[in-house]
């Protein structure tokens, strides 16, 4: 037919281009928001699990347990406020009477341990277990002894709770 025109389209209108680019950032900027807060919220965790204040309360409980738990119940000492805790324990598994002690305390914000032998009673070792220690206290029920300490290192606080029982 003569003077009949063709309106079929063929492409986009500007409009329809410019709302699909819209949506298109919408959703690439959604993605990001959510990559960006994950690798925060990863970078948060990595840091509590492997700081010093994680790692240094983790060695000092174990090694509070382990020398509690090897310790005579009978000789358990706490100080008055807490400050201090000593244990009297066998110096090895052949021994029949108990003759060493191990003196936990706190010392210008270091948890250390001071080992020796009782009779007569003489300092063989001083040995620090942790350091950004803001507070510790000792408390003892019968042949049980906790320890809890507060590990501060300016980014971080930890409060770690250890009991032993005295087995020996």
């Amino acid at each position: 037919m003569i003077g009949t025109k063709d309106t079929t389209r063929c492409g986009f209108m500007v409009i329809e281009l410019v709302i699909a680019m819209f949506v298109a950032a919408i959703v690439v900027l959604a993605i990001g928001a959510v990559i960006t807060d994950s690798q925060r919220g990863w970078e948060t965790t990595y840091n509590r699990v492997y700081s010093d204040v994680t790692s240094d309360g983790y060695v000092a409980m174990k090694k509070y347990d382990a020398i509690v738990r090897k310790a005579s119940g009978e000789n358990l000492s706490v100080g008055e406020t807490g400050r201090w805790i000593e244990v009297h324990y066998f110096s090895d598994e052949e021994s029949t009477a108990v003759d060493r002690y191990a003196y936990f305390y706190v010392d210008d914000g270091e948890l250390k341990i001071e080992n020796g032998q009782l009779n007569p009673r003489e300092a063989l070792s001083v040995e620090t277990i942790c350091g950004n220690v803001s507070a510790c206290t000792f408390k003892q029920a019968g042949r049980s002894a906790q320890m809890i300490l507060t590990l501060e290192d300016g980014r971080q606080t930890r409060t770690i709770v250890s009991s032993a029982v005295a087995h020996n």
